[in-house]
């Protein structure tokens, strides 16, 4: 296996989804490249954080607090003998003995609308489970790709970003390490490149400093990328100067 060939291999090393043979001569490779351990350590903190999972907490549950406030109501037990008059004290017992089961039915029907609350948000961690794992696999496909090619660069006030294609997958993933906030009310906004023509790529997240971004829509004639900071929601062209212009790396 050519030098050329070996530093195609760093998303596929970073992701161990490379064969033994080719594991091996990567690793041999990586003691003498520089280039390659440093986007290998970026690959692997990104791949870490795409596996987190996604959850959903719920808020403080009412059923205890409905069984708490129930076992407060004193109940007597019911005079003994059969056909025994009720004692004013047997009458308290009874009027007691309704409000519990008044509130014990108004119990089972508040249960029963946290139930279907709980159930949609179930449901609805489901499916965010389900679009990050499905974006999680696209950008495993791009970073994994044999003809992945990888260009990084200094964003300044030590932000780093690293931005991998593949043209044979049609997309590219942008990766942030250390980015600065946006201003308030503003945000990063990714674009492609077409001989000079700015197309949009997505946005990133304002309130997060390392992202990985798959990059949206197809990778097509793009020779490269920028970033700009746009006012929320993201802009139809680019308005401000851009942050970062990076060309991608070709075969």
């Amino acid at each position: 296996m050519s030098t050329a060939e070996l530093h195609t291999l760093t998303g596929a090393y970073a992701l161990h989804a490379l064969p033994e043979d080719e594991r091996v001569a990567f690793e041999r490779h990586l003691g003498a490249c520089e280039a390659c351990a440093q986007e290998v350590r970026e690959l692997s903190a990104t791949a870490a954080r795409l596996g987190l999972a996604v959850s959903a907490t719920p808020p403080p549950a009412l059923r205890e607090r409905v069984l708490r406030e129930i076992t407060t109501v004193r109940q007597e037990p019911p005079p003994h003998g059969r056909g025994a008059r009720p004692t004013s004290s047997a009458r308290r017992a009874g009027r007691w003995s309704t409000y519990a089961l008044a509130a014990c039915v108004a119990a089972a029907a508040a249960f029963g609308g946290v139930a279907v609350w709980q159930n949609q948000v179930a449901q609805d961690a489901r499916q965010e489970t389900d679009r990050a794992q499905q974006h999680n696999e696209q950008v495993a496909r791009v970073l994994t790709a044999p003809d992945a090619r990888t260009t990084a660069a200094d964003l300044g006030d030590g932000a780093r970003g690293t931005v991998v294609v593949s043209r044979s997958v049609n997309k590219a993933v942008f990766l942030a390490s250390d980015m600065a906030h946006p201003p308030d009310g503003k945000v990063y906004q990714l674009w492609f490149d077409e001989g000079g023509t700015m197309r949009s790529a997505g946005l990133m997240n304002p309130s997060a400093t390392d992202d990985a971004v798959l990059m949206d829509g197809p990778l097509d004639r793009a020779s490269g990328m920028g970033i700009t900071v746009e006012p929320a929601g993201g802009s139809d062209r680019p308005t401000s100067a851009p942050v970062a212009l990076m060309e991608f790396e070709t075969a």
